[in-house]
């Protein structure tokens, strides 16, 4: 008999839901409440859309995939293991198709058990809702290609659900050495059969997790707590988690954070501390700090489809101009980031070092070259243009932001800068409709392949006008280098070595034409309340809340 919840008192209800639900863990760490608190909101809540470190650090505890990255620190952070199915799939077909089968039992915070007819809705939903990568990763799925062309009418029969045998079958175009990776990430978030095929905002999606958010307001906070529903079924891909409940508020400065976790009333900042913090918190609070490395590069996209970044030269003029030593400083440090001239990271498959934008061109930037920067401004034909830096009002991007501007007048643009929100700064970046010419960006890695960086943020199908998913901010497209990169993933089901090859050459060509300047490879640094334990730091998701407790 199905219960009809709808016809429930109150009361019944809650005695209900408590006898659905596993009793939480008592005792040890667990209970109390998590503070942490950042400069402001980052767009919406709905997995399915949002792009940014900020929330993809927080759904995987509230969502879950057919796969995930194992929670954890260390080369375990990389690991891709079984999460709503029970086990990594064997493709066959030639590697074209995988068949998974889900565990049974799980149940969204909404009660609702999860079936393999909800793992068909998310994916042909992701179309619906103009994900960022539908055109990139899920249009290798049969059917995908031309959900991207009319999204409002996908229909995908690549993924096949059978409810009744408790498998979900997905069939691609052709074999993907970077499926996995692409299904464990927040993306492949599996939602409930009937969510709005829309992007959300606001509105909280029921998922699996160990937690679910009570309340977002973008202009105060965010609040989760446990999900009644949630039942541990493997501690490496979803936790109990430790606090009893995460509160995330937006708002104070990144000094204010600083001050504020000092003081104890918070637990950890998103923000970074702020370069004229930074030797105090080392001195006074060595315990609370913690250093980590990261695949991430911070740089300068500047639009390839109009006035005066459409023009080779004036972008190669700000590559060379640019002081990279100088922006190091900015956001930190030596300690805390390296300069570069290239998109791929150290770290990185296919990484090979090349900066060909200093004085003395190589392996390594050296120093800026405003002498040549200026001889290509004049071939250029640019000096005297109007120029817009876009950057977030909070630092170290503010900072930058007055930086780029300086530089740029330097050259010979009549160049302002605008500060906005950390809240629309990402969108408002991928927008065409906006005009930006130039804005101050980072990626950090979605999963550990060169494709995340090069096809992601440069091939011509994530470019997208009129929209606010439009990964690929400069508007760059050349066909010869999405051949490449197609080759190159091609290539990397048999021989990774090879491919790593064409993934330097991609990495060079990219980087000379120029369409983004490089600054810096950074490190993170996160700071930390006295009372937050166990802190764990992910290479995959970066600090993993729902793995500290507070004492």
């Amino acid at each position: 008999m199905r219960w009809n919840r709808s016809l429930l008192g109150t009361a019944a209800a809650s005695l209900l839901l408590a006898a659905q639900a596993q009793a939480a863990p008592t005792g040890g760490h667990y209970g109390g409440t998590l503070k942490l608190v950042a400069a402001a909101a980052e767009g919406t809540a709905d997995p399915g859309v949002n792009y940014t470190l900020k929330y993809w650090q927080l759904f995987p505890m509230i969502y879950d995939g057919l796969v995930t990255f194992e929670k954890a620190g260390g080369k375990a952070a990389f690991n891709i293991i079984p999460d709503l199915a029970t086990s990594l799939p064997t493709p066959t077909d030639g590697g074209k198709t995988y068949v998974f089968h889900l565990r049974k039992g799980i149940k969204f915070s909404n009660g609702k058990e999860v079936m393999p007819s909800d793992v068909a809705y998310t994916f042909t939903r992701l179309f619906k809702v103009l994900n960022p990568n539908a055109g990139t990763w899920y249009n290798v799925i049969v059917g995908g290609d031309a959900c991207v062309k009319t999204p409002k009418t996908c229909v995908l029969p690549g993924v096949v659900a059978d409810d009744k045998a408790g498998t979900v079958t997905f069939h691609l175009v052709h074999p993907d050495s970077e499926f996995l990776d692409q299904l464990a990430v927040p993306f492949g978030s599996i939602v409930p059969a009937g969510t709005p095929e829309k992007d959300m905002g606001t509105t909280p999606i029921p998922g699996t997790g160990a937690y679910m958010i009570k309340s977002y307001d973008p202009n105060k906070g965010m609040v989760m707590v446990r999900n009644p529903h949630f039942k541990q079924w493997d501690a490496k891909a979803q936790p109990w988690g430790y606090p009893n409940e995460i509160t995330y508020t937006f708002g104070p400065t990144a000094t204010a954070q600083t001050t504020a976790v000092e003081n104890g009333q918070y637990d950890w900042m998103f923000e970074l501390i702020p370069s004229d913090r930074l030797n105090e918190v080392a001195t006074k609070y060595p315990h609370q700090i913690h250093v980590s490395p990261l695949l991430a590069y911070w740089y300068l996209e500047m639009n390839v489809n109009m006035k005066p970044f459409s023009n080779l030269d004036a972008r190669l003029a700000v590559n060379y101009a640019i002081d990279r030593g100088a922006m190091v400083k900015l956001y930190g440090g030596p300690v805390l980031a390296t300069p570069s001239c290239q998109v791929l990271p150290p770290g990185m498959p296919g990484y090979q070092p090349y900066c060909p934008f200093t004085k003395n061109p190589g392996t390594k930037w050296s120093a800026p070259d405003m002498a040549k920067a200026k001889a290509l401004m004049a071939k250029s034909g640019m000096i005297g243009q109007k120029v817009t830096v876009i950057t977030q009002n909070v630092e170290p991007y503010s900072g930058l932001g007055d930086y780029v501007q300086s530089v740029l007048n330097q050259l010979g643009f009549k160049a302002s800068v605008k500060k906005i929100s950390p809240d629309i700064e990402f969108t408002y970046l991928q927008n065409t409709k906006n005009k930006v010419q130039i804005g101050v960006t980072d990626w950090y890695q979605d999963y550990p392949a060169p494709s995340d960086f090069l096809n992601v943020l440069y091939s011509c199908a994530n470019f997208h006008p009129g929209s606010d998913t439009s990964i690929n901010m400069p508007g760059f497209c050349d066909k010869s280098i999405d051949a490449m990169m197609q080759k190159a993933m091609t290539v990397s089901l048999t021989n990774l070595a090879a491919a790593d090859k064409i993934w330097a050459a991609v990495d060079r060509k990219v980087t000379d034409l120029a369409s983004t300047a490089t600054m810096f490879n950074p490190k993170h640094v996160d700071f930390t309340s006295k009372r937050l334990g166990n802190f764990v730091f992910s290479g995959q998701i970066q600090f993993l809340p729902d793995l500290a407790w507070v004492k």
